[in-house]
C-alpha cells in the first residue's frame, strides 16, 4: 500500500516557508542567494546539474541527490549526474515512478519508506546497487510556473524528511530554475547545431558517391547511425515493373530485394506520399509480421517518408526500424525527411549513371555480338574501337587497329576504304561497296562493306563508322539456301552439312486456283500479279507454320513438301493441317477481297505421301532442289480431281495411312488416274467446315458411308437412297448428287460382272 506524502501545514513557527530561528532563516536565504549566483556562473548544463544536485543534497542532509529534467520531445525524464556513481544518462518516462508522480502532478513528496510505496521504481536500485530507504521529490518550476523537471534526495541522514526539507528543497530548485532552463536551452541549440554540421556532412558524402549500390549502402548506414536505429532501408521505385527495390547486404553478399510498390508499410508510403511512424508496430493493423516470423527479427518501431525529387515526385521511400531508447520522434521524422530530400537528388544522378553505363554496356554487348565487324574513326582518323567480329574478319589483335590511324592500317589493296571514309567524311551521306574485296594476313575474302557518319545528338560531327560483312563462299551458300528454304530451315541444314540427292518418303501438297484464265482475263497483267504475290504470302505462310518447305510455283499452282528435307514423325500430318489452314485463311482472303468489291478466288488441294528422289535437279547454270517421281504425279492428279468430287482438299490412301490425328473426312472414291494402272482410294477431307458452310456433317457423312457401301455392291435403288438421305441432310453436298447421278448411270446402263467400283479417270 503506497505510503502517503506528509506535509506540514505552516505554522507560527515558519517564516517565509522555513522553519527556524530567525538566524537558521538568514542562513538559508543567503544559501539560497549562494545558489542563485553558483549555478548562474557555470556554463553548462552538467556542471549546473552536479552543483544544483550536490547543494541539494547536503543541505536536506541526504546521502544521494538526483535531478531529473523533461524532455519534451520523447516525453521522458533525464538524468546525467547523480551524486556517488560514474556519470551517466538514466532515462525513465516521465509518468513513471515517484519522480514522474511528482512531475505528472506538480506537487511535492515525502516518502519515509519507498519500498511500501507502489509508485517506487525499484530497477535504479537494482542497476547501481543502491538502497533506497526514503525519497524526498519536489517538481522544478520555473519564476513564472513552468514545471521543467523533478529533484529528488534519497535516505536522509539523520530522522526524516519533512516538510521544512520540501520547502528547502522546493526554494532551491526555484533559484536555479532558469539557469537549467537556459543551460538546456543553449545545450539543445548546441546539439542541434552538431546535428546540423554532422548532416550536412553526411549529405556530403554520400552526394559524393556516383555507383547506386554503394549509394544505397551510404544512405542506409548514415541514416541508421544519425536516427540511431537499428536497422535502415532505401527503397526506390522502378517504374518499368511498379517494384520497389532495394540492395542489401555490400560486395558478394548483396541481394537485390524486390515487391509491389503497393504493399507493406514503404508500400503505403510511396503510393500515398504520407509518412508513417510506428510506435510499436505489432499493435498497428499495417504492420505485417511475417517477416519477422520468418527472419527471427523482432520490430517495435518503424518509421517510413518518403522520397521526393526536386519536381515533386516521389521516387522511393526510406525506413528505419527499431529506434534505441523508445520511439520514433516527430525531430526523427523531419531530419529523417530533410536527409531523403537533399539525398534524391544523388540518387536520381545515380541512377542516371547507371543507366548511362547499362546503355553503355548494352550497346557494347550488341557490337561484340554482331557478326559483322564494326571500326569507328574520331575525326582525326583515329581507330577508336572494333568489335570482336572485327578483329576476326581482319585477322588482328586489338593492339594491332586500336588507337592506330586508319591510313596506316587500311592500306596497299584496302586503301580504297580511305576514300569512302573521306566521301562519307565531306558529303555525310552512308556509302556502300557490295562484293568488294579486301586483303588481310594474305587471305583474300569478299566483304560487303558500309561507311556511315558517326554525329552526335547535338548533330556535332564525331567520326565515321566502317561496318564489314564478310560474305565467304559458305555464306553465299547459305544465303542462296535460305532464299527458298528460309532462314531457320538453313541454320539447321548448315549444321548437318548441308542438301543432298537422296530417295526418300515425303508427303507433297498441290494447290491450284480454280478458273484462273477467266480471272486474268478480268484482273489484267497488274491485277493478278498483285493477286498472286498476296495469295502465295497467304498459302506460303501456312506450309511454313507446320514445318513444310516451298519447293516451286508453277503458274498459280504451288508445290510444298514435308519430311523431304527435314524429317518429323507427323509430316503427313502437318501437311493435313497446312491443307486445312490454307482453306481457312483463303475464307478470310476472300472476305477481304469480297469487302474491296474483288471477285473471289476458290482452289483445290491434292496431297500424297509417297518414296520419292529429292535432289538439285537442273543444269550447270540453274538447278532447283526439288522432288520428283510417280508419288509427286499423283499429288498433281488429286489436286485435279477436287474438280471433279467438288472437294478442296483430297488425300491419297497412302497419306491416310500415315496420319496420328483424327480428321473428319470420308471415302471419296476408289480411282485409277490417268497414266496409271492401279488403282488408289481418295479420301475428301472436311475439318475446314462449319455448321454453316456443312450443316450435319457427321448424319451427312454416315449417309454417304452406308451409300458407297451399297455403291459398290450394286445396290443402286438402295445406294440412291441413302445418297438421297445425305442429300437431304445438306442440300449443298455436290458430291452426295454425283453418286445419285452415277447410280442411275450404271442402273440404266450395267457393268461388266468383274466390275469392283474402281472409276478410271480419263483425264489429268
Amino acid at each position: 500500500m503506497a505510503a502517503k506524502p506528509q506535509r506540514k501545514r505552516a505554522g507560527t513557527t515558519q517564516k517565509n516557508g522555513f522553519g527556524g530561528t530567525m538566524r537558521e532563516q538568514l542562513r538559508q536565504v543567503e544559501m539560497l542567494l549562494n545558489v542563485s549566483r553558483r549555478v548562474a556562473a557555470i556554463e553548462t548544463l552538467d556542471e549546473v546539474l552536479g552543483t544544483v544536485v550536490a547543494i541539494t543534497t547536503e543541505e536536506t542532509d541526504s546521502e544521494r541527490g538526483t535531478l531529473w529534467l523533461n524532455d519534451d520531445q520523447t516525453g521522458e525524464l533525464y538524468s546525467r549526474v547523480a551524486l556517488g556513481t560514474n556519470h551517466r544518462e538514466f532515462r525513465i518516462l516521465n509518468t513513471k515512478g515517484i519522480v514522474g508522480h511528482v512531475y505528472q502532478t506538480g506537487e511535492g513528496a515525502i516518502i519515509p519508506d519507498a519500498y511500501e510505496d507502489s509508485r517506487f521504481d525499484r530497477s535504479i536500485d537494482k542497476e547501481t546497487g543502491f538502497h533506497t530507504k526514503s525519497i524526498l521529490a519536489a517538481p522544478i518550476k520555473t519564476v513564472a510556473g513552468q514545471l521543467i523537471g523533478v529533484i529528488q534526495t534519497l535516505n536522509k541522514k539523520q530522522g526524516q524528511y519533512n516538510e521544512q526539507d520540501l520547502h528547502l528543497l522546493e526554494a532551491m530548485t526555484t533559484q536555479a530554475a532558469i539557469t537549467l532552463q537556459s543551460r538546456q536551452y543553449v545545450e539543445r541549440m548546441e546539439k542541434t547545431r552538431e546535428q546540423e554540421m554532422e548532416f550536412l556532412d553526411i549529405v556530403s558524402d554520400v552526394s559524393s558517391e556516383l555507383e547506386l549500390k554503394p549509394l544505397l549502402q551510404k544512405v542506409m548506414n548514415e541514416a541508421k547511425r544519425m536516427l540511431k536505429a537499428d536497422r535502415a532501408t532505401l527503397f526506390l521505385s522502378d517504374e518499368n515493373t511498379n517494384e520497389l527495390w532495394s540492395s542489401v547486404g555490400t560486395g558478394l553478399q548483396s541481394i537485390e530485394i524486390r515487391f509491389p510498390n503497393h504493399l507493406g508499410i514503404a508500400g503505403t508510403v510511396f503510393t500515398s506520399g504520407e509518412t508513417v511512424n510506428i510506435p510499436y508496430a505489432y499493435a498497428d493493423l499495417r504492420f505485417n509480421p511475417a517477416f519477422d516470423k520468418k527472419t527471427g527479427y523482432f520490430t517495435r518501431s518503424i518509421l517510413c517518408v518518403p522520397v521526393v525529387n526536386k519536381e515533386g515526385k516521389t521516387i522511393g521511400a526510406a525506413q528505419c526500424l527499431n529506434k534505441q531508447g523508445g520511439p520514433f520522434t516527430a525531430e526523427d521524422e523531419s531530419r529523417l525527411k530533410a536527409f531523403s530530400a537533399k539525398i534524391s537528388l544523388a540518387l536520381e544522378n545515380a541512377k542516371l549513371f547507371a543507366d548511362v553505363q547499362n546503355m553503355k554496356n548494352y550497346n557494347e554487348s550488341v557490337l561484340e555480338s554482331m557478326t559483322s565487324g564494326v571500326v569507328t574513326l574520331d575525326e582525326s582518323g583515329k581507330i577508336v574501337t572494333c568489335n570482336a567480329a572485327g578483329l576476326r574478319i581482319m585477322h588482328a589483335a586489338a593492339g594491332d587497329i586500336i588507337d592506330q590511324q586508319s591510313a596506316d592500317f587500311f592500306k596497299e589493296t584496302n586503301s580504297w576504304v580511305l576514300d569512302k571514309v573521306k566521301k562519307v567524311e565531306k558529303t555525310q551521306e552512308p556509302e556502300n561497296s557490295l562484293d568488294a574485296e579486301m586483303v588481310f594476313a594474305g587471305k583474300k575474302i569478299t566483304v560487303n562493306l558500309t561507311v556511315v557518319p558517326l554525329i552526335s545528338v547535338e548533330q556535332k560531327r564525331l567520326g565515321s563508322m566502317v561496318m564489314i560483312e564478310d560474305i565467304s563462299k559458305e555464306k553465299r551458300g547459305k544465303a542462296a539456301l535460305a532464299r527458298y528454304l528460309g532462314s531457320a530451315l538453313a541454320d539447321q541444314l548448315g549444321e548437318s552439312g548441308g542438301l543432298k540427292d537422296k530417295i526418300t518418303v515425303a508427303t507433297v501438297l498441290f494447290s491450284d486456283i480454280r478458273s484462273f484464265t477467266t480471272l486474268t482475263e478480268k484482273l489484267g497483267a497488274e491485277g493478278t500479279v498483285s493477286l498472286l504475290n498476296d495469295y502465295f504470302t497467304v498459302m506460303v505462310d501456312c506450309v511454313e507454320q507446320e514445318g513444310g518447305q516451298l519447293d516451286k510455283f508453277i503458274g498459280d499452282a504451288l508445290m510444298a513438301g514435308f519430311g523431304h528435307i527435314l524429317k518429323h514423325d507427323d509430316d503427313a500430318d502437318r501437311a493435313v493441317r497446312a491443307a486445312i489452314s490454307m482453306i481457312t485463311r483463303l475464307a478470310e482472303f476472300n472476305a477481304q477481297r469480297k469487302a474491296r468489291g474483288d471477285d473471289e478466288i476458290e482452289i483445290g488441294i491434292g496431297l500424297n505421301t509417297d518414296s520419292m528422289l529429292v535432289g538439285n535437279i537442273g543444269s550447270e547454270k540453274q538447278s532447283n532442289y526439288t522432288m520428283i517421281g510417280d508419288g509427286v504425279n499423283l499429288a498433281a492428279r488429286l489436286e485435279s480431281a477436287c474438280k471433279q468430287y467438288f472437294s478442296r482438299i483430297l488425300i491419297s490412301e497412302n497419306t491416310n495411312k500415315r496420319l496420328n490425328g483424327t480428321y473428319r473426312m470420308r471415302d471419296v472414291d476408289w480411282v485409277v488416274v490417268k497414266g496409271k494402272t492401279e488403282p488408289v482410294a481418295v479420301y475428301e477431307i472436311l475439318d475446314y467446315h462449319t455448321e454453316e458452310s456443312f450443316p450435319n456433317l457427321m448424319e451427312t457423312l454416315n449417309h454417304f458411308k452406308s451409300g458407297r457401301e451399297l455403291y459398290r455392291t450394286r445396290k443402286w435403288d438402295k445406294a440412291i437412297n441413302a445418297f438421297g438421305e445425305a442429300l437431304s441432310l445438306n442440300p449443298s453436298d455436290k458430291l452426295s448428287g454425283m453418286y445419285i447421278d452415277r447410280c442411275k448411270h450404271l442402273q440404266a446402263n450395267p457393268p461388266a460382272d468383274d466390275w469392283d467400283g474402281i472409276w478410271v479417270m480419263k483425264s489429268k
